[in-house]
């Protein structure tokens, strides 16, 4: 098992795993994990090859339980006699439940089918009921919703899950964590959720307090700096004016180029970390967007027009010629705004161009030697029901918050 620790942490099942950031997260902070629930067939493909057959592989598969893509309700129909038979056994499970219809940036929809997918986690958590439970989430899923009639509703949707799962006999803490606080080079703020079995709470505890106490030296660890890590600090050395476009893929003349990356002499904290061991090796999901001569023009201006780090006005949306709600380009001496499912929502900084699923990643916090698999985009009505790379990695829990939340239930394992 590749983990930054040799202790024993304890067994997870992880919950709407995507990728596989949560995952890569507590692997590092030395859990084992049992099985992963994800439903779409690419991102179950990335998890398989990292974290199942590949270099951070840390989970011993149940032999019941087949090794591909499919959903909770499948796995609570088909498998109740197994799942029964870890009631009590497991230690944590952790998941992020689809967000879409609680996220603030888009179109926030009380009746969307994918907030349901909460009470999926939750009917999990009482078949299994394991000690500690810890659930990521945008925002939105702390904020109330209006109703049909327009009318505010009372408790948010958090609320009623924090409620469910104290009347399943949880002990359950809130608040929000800021990923920027804990190395990820992006401002993306989650609401967290973390529950303890009431039979194991001794004493008065907060874990949040405790999770403040470990930052710094989840730092100094890491060999990060205290204060927040820039985007040009994270994707500076995969600028694309650095190095020979080679082929990727496609057509040789039309087709799509990747940079031919070789790692600088000199890398700064973050590069080594997400390149430790690496050497010369080059990373994967380099293909540079194949932009259209005049949206390579549209993008020069908005470079011109728009204030590095902020949206984009409506004034300069006019001028541009855009309806689209955000678009935005990254200032190069802060974190990342909230990286999203799409990758036109932000340009680089100084070229005209979206990020490659590389520099996404890297924002996000996974190493280099992380492969991602699958399509790069998918387009039109498949849009809601594919999950290629650039979604799989924008859906991601960064790893390093996965790393600090599996530091944190080990800590609480060991006070109780």
């Amino acid at each position: 098992m590749e983990s930054g620790s040799n202790k024993k942490a304890g067994t997870y099942i992880d919950l709407f795993s995507g990728c596989g950031g949560f995952s890569l997260g507590l692997g590092k902070a030395g859990w084992e994990g049992l099985f992963a629930v994800e439903k779409d067939p690419m991102a179950f493909d990335t998890f398989k090859h990292n974290l199942i057959e590949g270099k951070y592989a840390h989970f011993n598969w149940p032999e019941w339980l087949p090794l591909q893509s499919t959903t909770i309700q499948d796995i609570l129909t088909q498998y109740p006699d197994q799942l029964a038979s870890l009631k009590g056994k497991v230690d944590l499970i952790a998941g992020g439940p689809p967000c879409q219809g609680f996220s603030l940036a888009g179109r926030r929809n009380a009746l969307d089918p994918r907030n349901k997918l909460s009470e999926e986690y939750m009917n999990m958590v009482e078949i299994v009921s394991p000690k500690y439970l810890v659930l990521e989430n945008v925002r939105g899923f702390n904020s109330t919703f209006k109703d049909a009639k327009g009318q505010r509703e009372k408790l948010p949707y958090s609320m009623i899950v924090k409620a469910r799962l104290e009347a399943l006999g949880y002990h359950v803490f809130t608040d929000y964590l800021h990923s920027e606080h804990y190395g990820v080079p992006q401002k993306r703020t989650r609401f967290i959720m973390i529950g303890i079995r009431s039979d194991l709470i001794k004493d008065d505890i907060d874990p949040f307090q405790i999770l403040a106490s470990l930052r710094l030296d989840f730092l100094d660890k890491k060999k990060l700096p205290h204060t927040p890590v820039s985007v040009h600090s994270a994707i500076g050395d995969l600028e694309t004016s650095k190095y020979p476009l080679i082929y990727h893929s496609g057509s040789h003349i039309q087709g799509f180029k990747q940079i031919d990356y070789k790692p600088p002499r000199r890398l700064n904290a973050y590069q080594n970390l997400m390149r430790e061991g690496l050497k010369s090796a080059k990373p994967n999901s380099l293909r540079i967007a194949r932009h259209r001569p005049e949206t390579i023009e549209k993008f020069k201006t908005i470079l011109e027009l728009c204030q590095p780090g902020k949206g984009l006005s409506d004034e300069h949306k006019k001028i541009i010629g855009t309806k689209k709600q955000v678009i935005s380009v990254l200032n190069p001496n802060e974190p990342s705004r909230t990286l999203t499912t799409l990758p036109d929502d932000l340009l680089h900084y100084s070229e005209p161009r979206i990020l490659t699923v590389r520099e996404n990643a890297r924002i996000q916090s996974f190493p280099d030697d992380y492969v991602f698999k699958g399509k790069y985009t998918t387009g039109g009505s498949r849009r809601t029901q594919e999950c290629p790379r650039y979604t799989q990695v924008g859906n991601a829990v960064p790893p390093m918050l996965g790393e600090v939340l599996g530091e944190l239930i080990y800590k609480l394992k060991g006070v109780y």
